[in-house]
């Protein structure tokens, strides 16, 4: 067993062994775990898991799934209940900010955990978008990356550069937004936090900010009116019409109508014909399921004119501890699932768990990806779509969180006053100016309405 592997496993039996000596909730020796990835198949891979860490430990695990559209509720009513959870696996960004704003968080135990398994195997930014005034709130476990996904055969019949600039981008889809194709298909229906999603990829790559360190809103700066602009313009000249969405856009670059498109990594398996529910259609890919994934390209991050340096939404999701908890039973917990427990953990769905601790990398390349059909993401994909996937969450940027207005941006998921502008300038009834300076003047009501 590796000298690393040995001496975490080492400390997790010790944090057990002690918990006979601690005081309160830790004399009982187990602990309350919630999981928001509750789907039934991946359920059974953490209670595998979890069985084996009680073997190993002696430590008991209520295991729970929590849907993650539910969680506000949920942990509201249950800090109400005074029946809070010991531990909370795969907790997105806002969620982590919306339990410091609340005082839930235990903060002292994340930044002891990471020393153990070693810091400099996590992913830098991983550990600052889960940082606040240099305190680690939660442990980074794994992530999704926004992508721009395009076709290379198409780009290189038309001597075109890959879409990592809006100038290169803009480019791209006007030359190609021809014979059938459309340059791009992009969502901008009103009522879909997909379409957030994807333009705040697009913005951040602008300097575009939701929120200054003051907590002032700020969607209408030069930056984001150009953002505005820009997406815009993609969406209505070349894309295809109509309020497009989460499943059209997939749908439409599935069936090679578009040159490029803007999705999460989860698209991946699909991608490559192992999924039979979304299954690529294009004519090519009748003959070869994997056609499609061979002839697309990836690009991570992507650079405005007015930004600093290239940027990309993505969701970092965290293991939390709960204040008040069972510290010691949920240290040894958190440890196990970040070191023995890991290679499990992020090969449920290893096109969409991006590992953060970046020794796993290799292993993580050769996980079985798919439903339907099992294949490792390194015998579909090539090495430059693997290693651009890899190394994506060191330039993952987000609206709100590093200036701690994580209930901000939950909220305005809830409200989506973003891609209500959007649709506006996409249907001629506002300027970019005007739709920026409705969608400022909402998210301040939203502001203004948080507790």
């Amino acid at each position: 067993m590796p000298t690393r592997v040995t001496a975490v496993l080492s400390a997790v039996l010790l944090a057990a062994a002690c918990l006979s000596c601690a005081g309160g909730r830790e004399s009982a020796n187990e602990i309350t775990v919630w999981t928001a990835e509750n789907l039934e198949d991946r359920m059974a891979v953490q209670n595998a898991v979890v069985d084996e860490f009680t073997r190993r430990t002696g430590i008991k695990v209520k295991l729970v799934g929590v849907a993650e559209d539910q969680f506000s509720q949920t942990i509201t009513a249950a800090a109400a209940a005074d029946d809070l959870p010991d531990v909370i696996g795969a907790l997105p960004l806002a969620s982590v900010r919306e339990l410091e704003a609340n005082d839930l968080l235990d903060t002292e135990s994340p930044g002891r955990i990471v020393d153990r398994l070693g810091r400099d195997t996590f992913s830098r930014r991983a550990l600052e978008l889960d940082s606040s005034g240099g305190t680690l709130l939660a442990v980074p476990s794994d992530g999704w990356a926004q992508l721009i996904l395009y076709r290379k055969d198409l780009f290189e019949k038309a001597g075109l550069r890959p879409p990592d600039t809006y100038e290169a981008l803009e480019t791209a889809a006007a030359k190609l937004n021809t014979g059938g194709v459309a340059g791009i298909t992009l969502a901008i229906a009103p009522r879909d936090s997909f379409t957030a999603q994807s333009f705040e990829h697009v913005a951040l790559a602008n300097g575009c900010e939701l929120v200054d360190r003051a907590g002032t809103i700020t969607l209408d700066s030069p930056q984001c009116v150009r953002a505005f602009g820009f997406y815009a313009k993609l969406a209505s000249d070349y894309s295809v019409k109509g309020r497009q969405d989460v499943d059209s856009t997939r749908a439409t670059y599935f069936a090679g109508r578009a040159a490029m498109t803007i999705w999460s990594s989860f698209i991946l398996d699909e991608l490559a014909g192992l999924r039979k529910d979304a299954l690529p259609s294009c004519p090519e890919c009748r003959s070869n399921p994997q056609w499609l994934a061979e002839n697309t390209g990836v690009v991570t991050a992507l650079k405005g004119p007015d930004g600093k340096a290239p940027a990309q939404y993505g969701e970092i999701v965290s293991w939390a501890l709960v204040r008040g908890g069972n510290t010691a039973a949920s240290t040894a917990f958190v440890s196990y699932m970040m070191n023995e427990g890991y290679e499990r953990w992020i090969g449920m769905a290893p096109e969409g768990k991006v590992p953060t601790r970046t020794t796993f990398a290799e292993a993580w390349e050769r996980m079985p990806a798919g439903v339907d059909v099992k294949r490792p993401l390194v015998d579909v994909y090539p090495a430059d779509v693997l290693d651009a996937l890899r190394t994506s969450p060191d330039t993952f940027a987000r609206w709100g969180i590093p200036q701690g207005q994580g209930k901000l941006v939950g909220a305005t998921m809830g409200e989506l006053p973003v891609p209500k502008a959007l649709s506006a300038i996409v249907d001629g009834s506002m300027t970019p100016q005007a739709a920026a300076a409705r969608a400022t003047s909402e998210v301040e009501t939203i502001k203004r309405g948080i507790r």
